[in-house]
């Protein structure tokens, strides 16, 4: 058998930089993101760069296939800073020629006077949170822009960028299917090769988990989350968008090649506060994770390089459950030789039979022609509940 290791070592590395800071915490969000009346902007991206210096380090000069700035909001970096980081990552591994660098933004406009500085800092693809067209609906999710800024932060970076991506969040209290409709054509209308629709759910330690618990809204659920669900696909294929994971929609070709990299369970850096990653280091897939804090980080940075607070060796089992938890939100599905080589462990130790011979009889699984395990779009919808069972 051929050394999973090896094979995954050979492969293009994937690099994720976190930017915590955010102008206001919005009431559905559980990400690393803090609001702070000051931050000093280039102690933290010098910061970033020296965190960048110490991983490349001990990754060694791979090839790059992607950078993905994320937050928080990374748009309220300073240009030169994001400029500075690509340069920096460019200079110490081997680009792809095709390397794929994105940054999020939200549609105020404060941050849409800022695209153009990013697309000279060589950022060639832009994902904008939206997250809805609706006044009350923003409103109620606690975003800064208008849905005119959302149209008009669209139409500038489609103008601006090669390559555009917009989120939208649906399944909020009281939507209707028509509605949900009529919102998702006018926002596929304006722009986007590739969308990310995210269905509305309660987090816990967030704003609303506290308003949801006593009360304040209801969500959609079961069928009527369902419904709300297949409207999706039907309505980005009439653009031609296809729906390539369970939350996202692209064009063929322009699906998120650094997103892609996490669900094909391939190696990534992450950087930031509180940013994660994997890494394959001597035989070994090492997964690790930085410091939340972002004051607690930077103090770290300065003083060590890093801010890794956990490092461990991921057994092969443990490879396994990854690898099949991430590669079962793709559309394509996963293949058996390659859960194999990931984790170095035969199918049958990875997945019950049994069990995947039930869940495919329900309708929630399926092989597909080339061999590869997918989830059906009944099994999308049931995820979280069929992989406890389906893995050893």
């Amino acid at each position: 058998m051929p050394d999973p290791m090896a094979d995954r070592a050979a492969e293009p590395l994937a690099l994720y930089i976190h930017w915590p800071f955010c102008a206001a915490k919005c009431p559905y969000c559980d990400f690393n993101s803090h609001v702070r009346e000051r931050v000093d902007a280039a102690a933290h991206a010098r910061a970033l760069l020296t965190e960048l210096e110490s991983e490349a380090a001990r990754a060694g000069r791979r090839r790059l296939a992607s950078i993905f700035f994320g937050g928080g909001t990374p748009s309220l970096m300073p240009p030169e800073g994001v400029a500075d980081l690509i340069a920096r990552a460019r200079a110490l591994f081997v680009a792809d020629s095709g390397l794929e660098i994105t940054l999020e933004a939200n549609p105020t406009s404060v941050e849409a006077g800022r695209l153009r500085a990013f697309r000279e800092a060589g950022v060639n693809r832009l994902s904008l949170g939206v997250q809805a067209l609706d006044a009350a609906a923003l409103g109620f999710l606690g975003r800064n822009h208008s849905a005119g800024e959302a149209v008009a932060a669209l139409e500038h970076a489609r103008a601006t960028f090669p390559h555009l991506s917009f989120d939208l969040i649906y399944a909020r209290p009281g939507q209707s299917e028509a509605e949900w409709r009529a919102e998702l054509r006018r926002a596929l209308s304006l722009a986007a090769d590739h969308l990310s629709l995210y269905q509305l759910t309660v987090e816990p330690g967030t704003r609303f988990a506290t308003e949801h618990a006593r009360g304040a809204f209801h969500l959609p659920e079961g069928e009527e989350a369902a419904a709300l669900y297949a409207a999706t696909a039907e309505e980005a294929a009439r653009f031609g968008l296809r729906p390539y994971e369970v939350s996202n929609y692209a064009k063929p070709g322009a699906e998120s090649r650094h997103n892609l990299a996490y669900w094909r369970y391939g190696d990534y850096l992450g950087i930031g506060a509180g940013a994660h990653q994997r890494l394959t280091l001597d035989g070994q897939v090492l997964a690790a994770r930085r410091h939340r804090a972002p004051e607690i980080w930077l103090e770290r940075v300065q003083r060590d390089g890093h801010a890794r607070v956990e490092e461990t060796a991921l057994t092969p089992v443990e490879r396994g459950r990854e690898a099949m938890l991430m590669g079962l939100r793709l559309s394509e599905g996963v293949a058996p030789a390659r859960i194999t080589a990931r984790s170095g462990l035969p199918w049958e130790e990875v997945v019950d039979p049994p069990m995947l011979e039930a869940l495919a009889e329900e309708g929630y699984l399926e092989w597909l022609p080339e061999g590869r395990l997918a989830a059906t779009q009944a099994g999308r919808l049931r995820l979280d509940a069929l992989l406890p069972v389906l893995l050893r």
